[in-house]
C-alpha cells in the first residue's frame, strides 16, 4: 500500500474518532436527542456557519462520488457516502479518497 493512500486511511480514522471525542460526552449529557442537536447547531452564528459549511460540502462529496462511481464503476467506494452523513466529511472524504485510489 502506498504512502499516500495510509495517509488517506490514516485521515478517515482520524476524522471518524477525533469529532466522536466531542460529540460523544454531548450525548451522554443531552441524550439521544435529534431536537437539541438541531439547537444547538444553531446555537449561534458561527455554529449555524460551520453547520452550513459542512452540509454542503457532504452534498458536494457526495455529488462526487456519484458521478465518478457512474463512470469507474468503484462501487466500494460508494462506502464513503454513508460516513459522510453518519460520521461526518471528515471521515467521508479521505475514505473515499483511500477507496478510489486503490489499484485497480
Amino acid at each position: 500500500m502506498s504512502v499516500l493512500r495510509l495517509a488517506y486511511l490514516g485521515l478517515a480514522i482520524w476524522g471518524a474518532a477525533h469529532p466522536m471525542f466531542h460529540l460523544l460526552p454531548w450525548l451522554a449529557g443531552n441524550g439521544f436527542s435529534p431536537a437539541a442537536l438541531i439547537a444547538a447547531w444553531q446555537a449561534n452564528g458561527a455554529v449555524a456557519g460551520l453547520f452550513w459549511d459542512l452540509s454542503i460540502s457532504a452534498l458536494a462529496l457526495t455529488l462526487w462520488i456519484l458521478a465518478e462511481v457512474s463512470v469507474r464503476r468503484n462501487w466500494s467506494a460508494l462506502w464513503a457516502i454513508p460516513a459522510t452523513f453518519l460520521i461526518g466529511v471528515s471521515c467521508g472524504l479521505p475514505l473515499y479518497l483511500f477507496l478510489r485510489t486503490r489499484p485497480i
